[in-house]
């Protein structure tokens, strides 16, 4: 699991789009802060269904970041 503090623009070769799988969303408070953490499930073939794969969590900073960065890459969603 990861708090995300920030966010840096990469580069990569690897220009891949992943299997679809589902996301977890909830929210609660640690120490009066407020953080949504996102768990994905692994694929309908994995060996372990409803196992969580992988989880990230974003407080208010790291999610008004976010909410930049995906405003930037889907301009559409402004409009």
């Amino acid at each position: 699991m990861a708090l995300i503090e920030k966010f840096e623009s990469v580069t990569s070769d690897i220009q891949k789009m992943h299997g679809p799988v589902t996301c977890g969303v909830r929210s609660f408070a640690v120490d009066g802060q407020r953080i949504l953490q996102l768990d994905t499930y692994g694929s309908a073939d994995r060996q372990i269904h409803g196992k969580i794969s992988q989880s990230v969590q974003l407080n208010i900073t790291g999610a008004r970041e976010l909410i930049k960065i995906i405003e930037q890459v889907f301009p559409e969603l402004s409009r």
